[in-house]
């Protein structure tokens, strides 16, 4: 693992890239493109806001940050290998052509996996590479929690149905009501927690992740129920 020193403001970049370059590939009707486009575009508005100037205050949030992003690409790029993705990511990328899925389904589905699993593992991951306690990244994580905020608001303003009485009765917007981006934070934060305290039983602490993959890849599933 390396240390703290190493990965800084350059690696964000270098993931940023990755992003990018994954964008120009995906057809604009993927459903993985979906979910993408949007978290790329909160990903370099919130850049540009910070200056990304790798501080010792934000270093905690580039880590997290940048540990995050990288979860959901490499399962993208298990996907598009044949290899097998986390069970959290495959129903998006199972149904990401399915022309019954409608695109504000995708980018939940996206976030909900983003949230319900990795989130999860990647304060771990940032806890084993700093060498603290997740208490200590705190703050890091909600800071991590605005920028989800602000991808699920894009979400809902870019893709979902406005108030029409018509749009009332609408599948969309019961299903968009009954996922909740609060309640999964804190989830996932309770779950980081928890598997910080059983690291050193790594056959409970791999069960326990196996179960958070399981139970956000069947979130995802419902997510993704196609509509006539």
């Amino acid at each position: 693992m390396a240390p703290r020193e190493q990965l800084t403001a350059d690696t964000a970049a270098d993931t940023v890239e990755r992003m990018r370059a994954l964008h120009s590939r995906l057809p604009a009707k993927d459903g993985v493109a979906v979910f993408h486009r949007i978290y790329l575009t909160v990903t370099e508005e919130l850049a540009q806001r910070t200056g990304a100037d790798g501080s010792p205050e934000r270093r905690g949030t580039t880590v997290l940050d940048t540990l995050l992003a990288q979860r959901y690409l490499t399962a993208v790029s298990a996907g598009d290998l044949g290899l097998r993705p986390p069970a959290c990511w495959q129903p998006l990328l199972q149904y990401r052509h399915h022309p019954g899925v409608r695109p504000a389904q995708f980018a939940l589905a996206g976030i909900n996996a983003h949230v319900g699993h990795d989130l999860a593992l990647a304060v771990v991951d940032a806890c084993r590479l700093l060498e603290c306690e997740p208490e200590e990244l705190e703050n890091d994580v909600d800071r991590v929690d605005e920028t989800l905020t602000l991808l699920e608001e894009r979400l809902r303003d870019d893709l979902t149905p406005g108030p029409d009485l018509l749009e009332l009765a609408d599948p969309l917007t019961h299903l968009m009501g009954a996922w909740s981006l609060d309640r999964a934070r804190e989830g996932a934060w309770s779950a980081a927690r928890l598997l910080w305290r059983i690291r050193e039983l790594p056959a409970l602490a791999e069960e326990f992740a196996e179960r958070l993959d399981t139970g956000a890849g069947l979130v995802g599933r419902c997510l993704l129920t196609p509509w006539p």
